[in-house]
């Protein structure tokens, strides 16, 4: 027990300079620089949002490129709905809404040629 406090204490006395000491005079850091701006590329992801307003429902076209991806559409009276189109062959299939039980499977375009 001696020496166990012996040790502790010799512990303390090496280590009271190191807490004995100032700190150095520190300065503030340099405000971070502005973020990127976007490119060309980047806008070129954004889905492109078409609404349209016909027969009591609205439909919302989303399209990349061109190219028709997703179709939302929000009867009046009535539970809204999704259709995609999964391969991109024109082929709308329901994603949500009345009397769709399906699990949902990703699926991701890594390339096109």
């Amino acid at each position: 027990m001696r020496r166990i406090s012996a040790l502790l204490a010799l512990l303390a006395l090496a280590a009271a300079p190191v807490w004995a000491q100032t700190p150095p005079d520190l300065e503030p850091l340099p405000e971070p620089p502005p973020p990127p701006a976007m490119s060309a590329e980047d806008a070129a992801l954004e889905p492109q949002v078409t609404i349209k307003k016909r027969e009591g429902e609205t439909v919302e076209e989303y399209r990349i490129n061109g190219r028709l991806y997703k179709v939302i559409v929000t009867p009046e009276h009535g539970v809204p709905y999704t259709l995609i189109d999964p391969r991109g062959d024109g082929f709308f299939v329901p994603m949500e809404g009345p009397g769709v039980d399906r699990i949902s499977v990703p699926m991701w375009v890594i390339g096109t040629f």
